[in-house]
């Protein structure tokens, strides 16, 4: 008896297998093509910060980000669609010579050749010097170009579209840094951006009343600092992907996340108003550096 029960455990066993062995097989083979695509990657895993998740904090004693925000990817990205932008209010942002680090993500949708110059953030006057020579990033003909006002410089960085790139432009009187994902090219220029008086513009996406085109495509996380980053700090932001946190809380003086607003969460009041903007939270992928 004990021998006929064995073989009727073996052949039930052989029935199971040849029942749904064809549907395991089956899951196996989606399983593995859905990790092939990243559906289970740690990018689509990570954990997501809500609007305004997070924001510098300043007190007597500290300099401090408080919130979730730091190993949190941000749940939205703004959209641009060539008639939008940001109009910030620049109470805080850097004048004069002194140092300066602006660095943002970007995502242009429109071919280069089908425009002039795509803004994606500058600040300052409408004029040169005294009036107040403009200081900041935006892209001629798909190249990643510093628009001074009177002291422009070209670059040969190519911002590839349709995919997620990190810029950043430092200034320590006279170098001028540019970047472009963990590139940096160093110039000498002289830059004297308006002061505290005729600083009164701050564009996100540009303006197409100043110069130019006003941005197509999305862009996010744009952080300005008061003090000049140093190659390895601009590198560690890069790295950060574009889900990162300031790497400097004490410097920085403009931080807008684009996380579902266009507020300023670096303590400084530097608030926007967004024209034709909308905030894409379906975001699964994408959100690491490439």
């Amino acid at each position: 008896m004990r021998i006929a029960n064995h073989g009727y455990k073996a052949q039930s066993a052989m029935e199971y297998l040849m029942t749904y062995g064809w549907a395991i097989l089956i899951i196996a083979v989606v399983l593995v093509a859905l990790f092939s695509l990243g559906v289970f990657s740690s990018a689509n895993l990570g954990p997501r910060a809500n609007a305004g998740a997070c924001q510098v904090v300043r007190n007597v004693e500290s300099v401090t980000l408080q919130g979730q925000c730091q190993g949190e990817l941000p749940r939205y990205v703004a959209n641009f669609q060539g008639n939008s932008n940001v109009d910030v209010v620049p109470g805080q942002l850097p004048n004069g010579q002194s140092p300066r680090t602006m660095t943002a993500w970007v995502y242009p949708t429109a071919a280069p050749s089908s425009y002039n110059n795509l803004g994606i953030f500058y600040y300052g006057g409408n004029n040169c010097n005294p009036d107040g020579a403009v200081f900041g990033l935006i892209l001629q003909k798909g190249s990643l170009y510093f628009w001074g006002s009177c002291s422009d410089v070209p670059t040969n960085f190519s911002i590839p579209q349709d995919t997620w790139s990190f810029v950043a432009v430092t200034y320590n009187s006279p170098t001028l840094g540019i970047a472009y994902n963990n590139k940096m090219q160093y110039y000498s220029a002289s830059i004297d951006t308006c002061n505290s008086i005729t600083c009164t513009s701050a564009y996100i996406g540009g303006n197409s009343n100043w110069w130019g085109d006003t941005f197509s495509g999305q862009l996010a996380n744009v952080q300005i600092y008061n003090a000049s980053l140093s190659a390895n700090e601009v590198e560690q932001l890069y790295l950060e992907g574009i889900g990162g946190a300031p790497i400097d809380p004490l410097h920085i003086v403009g931080w807008w996340p684009l996380n579902g607003n266009a507020q300023d969460y670096s303590g400084n009041g530097n608030h926007g108003n967004s024209t034709e903007v909308s905030y894409t939270s379906a975001w699964t992928s994408g959100y690491t550096t490439p």
